[in-house]
């Protein structure tokens, strides 16, 4: 009788501090660090672009988690609910159906017991990353740091760490900005799947285990039918959101923080950014030094974010790209990217003002295959060489130079299937030198039309031309519309050539 009028009173404080934290959300009042950002558009206008940010051009994220256990690629806690999808008929051949078996049985599975963060950190510095992303939480609910909001969390479950913690102590230990991701926004619709049942079989009719209310603090409520977007429209979900991010950035205060999503949820997610902003204030002697980034052109309010591409031209807002070396979560047999691809997304991000932010895919154990190891460490010789090229630089007049018979082409989110060769030219810019990338070995001389001498784009006669990383001998000449660049005698091992171009004082 105490347990259950003790639950009674909790679910009562509960529902009425949710009650007048809705009203205050539509009211635009959520409780926020006091400071100078308002949760509106002009107020946070006033943002500038911290320059750790803007120098550090090269971050690394561990989007990693349990539904990463099945080793079947991304949204499988969404997927195993979807009848037709290949993830269903895993999940019922390995562990059964799931209205027995769900996503929740999936996350005590996820031990990560080969999980080195320390290592794993040192690694990423040696490849080039300035700055390290941890996932907070998917769209699955589940949460990769020390929460009271529910259960349903690393400590509790699983590994029994504070993912996010320790990712951060080895972040630190490395020099390494600290940045988390949440993926949280989406997840109301999202898992909606996992509330179904079978339309044909001998399951058809039996509810999955989302529908059932003890575990609706994973899975959520149900939302009515018109709450189908990537972002729920339901206030009290977007309450809930705004309470559990705020506690992530007040436990970690991350450098950092990505939302999977557009702008949040209007004034619900600008509360958030204003508290972000505000918070940091706080504790950095009245500046702001932190960033936030989600999928929308900002317009100077925080870091727009292009998730698997690029975009087309030089921005004038510092933006970034994310992407994955391979699928999103470990799929076995996939298929990662090369080094030179990754380094060619790189200097071609770089140019045009932007950072890019690289998954790389870890095992359910934590650990990273043998092929991973050697790209990332093909990485980390290019950057040794050529970091001088890429970190604290900041765009030139203009980002490249396409060779001319190249189509032009409108680019942006999800578009990474596009070639790159020699004759695609990118430029970046520090303490008066230039740096032109060649993005492909060359197989013969190398021509820069915006560096001849009559180009409206330099006003100084070039002094020197040195290619990074190495001591070969560099022989170029000037001409009225272009300068040349002899194809070098010794090519350096890797496929991206930097050049550094001095001019005359």
């Amino acid at each position: 009788m105490k347990t259950s009028l003790k639950n009674k009173t909790y679910f009562s404080v509960l529902f009425c501090f949710v009650t007048f934290v809705t009203i205050s959300a539509q009211q635009g009042k959520l409780p926020i660090a006091e400071g100078p950002y308002k949760p509106t558009d002009e107020s946070l206008m006033q943002y500038r672009y911290p320059e750790w940010f803007r120098d550090a051009k090269f971050g690394i994220w561990a989007h990693w988690g349990p539904q990463a256990v099945p080793r079947q690629g991304d949204w499988y806690a969404r997927r195993m609910y979807q009848e037709k999808d290949p993830a269903y008929k895993y999940h019922v051949e390995h562990y059964g159906h799931p209205s027995v078996f769900g996503y929740k049985d999936i996350i005590p599975l996820w031990k990560a017991e080969k999980w080195d963060p320390d290592k794993l950190m040192a690694l990423y510095k040696k490849t080039g990353a300035k700055y390290f992303v941890s996932m907070g939480t998917h769209h699955d609910n589940f949460f990769l740091w020390n929460s009271k909001i529910h259960k349903w969390n690393s400590v509790n479950m699983g590994p029994k760490k504070d993912v996010v913690g320790t990712w951060q102590e080895a972040a630190k230990k490395q020099g390494l900005k600290f940045g988390v991701s949440e993926h949280l926004g989406a997840s109301y619709t999202w898992f909606q799947a996992a509330h179904g049942s079978d339309k044909e079989g001998p399951k058809a009719g039996v509810p999955y285990d989302g529908a059932d209310p003890q575990f609706s603090d994973l899975y959520h409520d149900g939302t009515t039918p018109d709450d189908k977007g990537w972002l729920t429209n339901n206030l009290i979900f977007q309450v809930e959101w705004f309470r559990s991010i705020r506690e992530l950035i007040d436990n970690y205060h991350p450098d950092l923080l990505y939302s999977d999503c557009s702008m949040p949820f209007e004034n619900v997610g600008r509360s958030l950014i204003a508290h972000y902003y505000n918070q940091d204030i706080a504790r950095n002697n009245g500046k702001v030094d932190v960033v936030y980034t989600c999928k929308q052109p900002s317009g100077g309010k925080w870091v727009q974010d292009v998730e698997r591409g690029v975009l087309d031209t030089l921005s004038s807002y510092p933006w970034q790209t994310d992407t994955s070396i391979g699928d999103w979560y470990y799929r076995t047999g996939q298929k990662y990217k090369t080094s030179g691809e990754v380094i060619q997304m790189l200097v071609d991000i770089v140019s045009k003002n932007g950072n890019l932010l690289l998954n790389v895919v870890q095992t359910p154990e934590g650990d990273l295959e043998p092929d991973m190891l050697q790209i990332l460490d093909e990485i980390g010789t290019w950057t040794a060489a050529n970091g001088e090229g890429i970190y604290g630089t900041r765009p030139w007049k203009i980002y490249g130079e396409k060779p001319e018979s190249q189509t032009q082409v409108k680019r942006g989110r999800f578009d990474e299937n596009y070639k790159l060769s020699f004759k695609d030219i990118r430029f970046t810019t520090k303490d008066g030198n230039l740096y032109a990338f060649c993005l492909g070995t060359p197989t013969e001389d190398i021509i820069i039309k915006s560096l001849g001498e009559n180009s409206t784009l330099t006003e100084k006669q070039v002094s020197s031309v040195k290619m990074l990383g190495g001591d070969t001998k560099i022989k170029w000449s000037q001409e009225n519309d272009r300068m040349v660049i002899k194809k070098p005698s010794k090519m350096p091992s890797w496929q991206v050539l930097g050049f550094k171009i001095e001019f005359k004082k």
